[in-house]
């Protein structure tokens, strides 16, 4: 299941992250040169050429109180984005906004790799202005990768949260869930974040026994993804289920259903059946069309 055709969406990127460079000042400050480049956003949301690519313009472009980060080298140049002190991390899911899901199903393969990366550190440097451990105000450092507390010399780094998401086989039937508030007809895999001291294994057996009652086991890992919403690693994997009799946490779930192997495959054909599929960029889709024997 994890030969070469399964690849996740957010993944591909072809940006060298050029660690070097971000422990380098002298080096750094020679990239940040006319060559140049600086992702154009719109608040968070990427601006996206014709041609389904992330538009990119000149750091002469970046606002005088911006904080530059490092995305990485590509075409003998180096990439960056910019951080507003200031910014306000969105409240709003970023899948109610729909300009960002309209350029993200514009993207070709690769390019939401940078701006997964790009959004996820700005997201970061927007909720981590203050040290954690004094209170004091922090500031960029590492070419953007990193805050430091000039009070206690405190060091902080952007986070990656773990989230499992996963599939229960029973029969040849998925086991899909609807979530509250989600677009009508929309029915994805089941997901939750791990918890300390949980494996994978235990956290997906948990997450669907809490969420649909169901019982698992022969856990089977599949694929991962950086979900930048604000900044998630996603491991899907696809699980055996004891049983079929779904018991529903209605906090946690508006719905949740068996799903035929045939109609998951019509479904994924763009045909009509009773449940939306996640849209490609999302490793659901990913984990589902494995699943279903498309990949």
């Amino acid at each position: 299941m994890t030969g070469p055709r399964l690849v996740p969406g957010f993944t591909g990127g072809q940006l060298d992250r050029a660690d070097a460079l971000r422990h380098d000042a002298g080096a750094l400050a020679a990239a940040m040169d006319w060559r140049a480049r600086l992702l154009k956003l719109d608040g968070l949301t990427p601006e996206v050429t014709d041609e389904g690519r992330l538009g990119w313009t000149s750091l002469a472009d970046a606002p005088d109180d911006a904080e530059l980060i490092l995305l990485g080298l590509g075409e003998g140049r180096a990439h960056f984005a910019a951080y507003r002190p200031g910014l306000r991390a969105g409240n709003t899911p970023a899948m109610r906004n729909p300009a960002l899901m309209a350029a993200l199903a514009s993207l070709v393969p690769g390019e939401a790799a940078t701006y997964a990366a790009a959004r996820s550190v700005i997201d970061w440097h927007a909720r981590h202005g203050f040290c954690a451990n004094c209170g004091h105000a922090t500031a960029a450092f590492r070419a953007g990768w990193g805050r430091k507390c000039d009070a206690c010399a405190t060091e902080h780094f952007p986070r990656v949260d773990p989230v499992v998401i996963m599939i229960a086989d029973h029969d040849g039937r998925a086991l899909l869930g609807r979530g509250k508030g989600w677009p009508p007809g929309r029915y994805s895999a089941l997901a939750g974040f791990l918890e300390p001291g949980e494996s994978i294994e235990e956290a997906v057996a948990r997450e669907i026994v809490e969420e649909s009652g169901v019982r698992v086991g022969n856990v089977r890992y599949v694929a991962s993804q950086p979900w930048p919403f604000p900044s998630s690693l996603m491991m899907a994997c696809i699980a055996e289920a004891e049983d079929d009799a779904i018991t529903l946490d209605t906090n946690e779930l508006e719905d949740a259903m068996w799903v035929h192997r045939a109609i998951v495959q019509a479904v994924l054909r763009g045909e009509e059946g009773p449940f939306i599929a996640p849209p490609p960029y999302a490793i659901a889709h990913t984990l589902l069309s494995a699943w279903a024997g498309e990949l």
